[in-house]
């Protein structure tokens, strides 16, 4: 005997017909179905690749001297056209 565990999850109407219909189809179970589902959206979120930031570094050598020891309120005024 499978024993599981038994859990309410609210679902929309249309995507349970939709689920009955093609279960119906396949002739399977709609459990079968879901659990199917499920344990595809599972491996699918295990195996994606973490997303990284791609260097969009430009070259030069740094920060120009008038802003290596800037603060913030100064960099802040040089980039809408305060003074430095």
């Amino acid at each position: 005997m499978v024993s599981g565990k038994t859990t309410t999850v609210d679902l929309p109407d249309a995507l349970v017909r939709e689920a009955q219909d093609v279960a119906r189809a396949e002739g399977t179970t709609l459990r079968a179905l879901l659990e199917d589902g499920l344990r595809a959206v599972l491996a699918r979120r295990r195996s994606a690749t973490r997303f990284e930031l791609p260097d969009a570094s430009m070259e030069g050598n740094g920060l120009r001297p008038v802003f290596r020891d800037a603060d913030w309120e100064d960099l802040r005024a040089a980039s809408y056209g305060g003074p430095m």
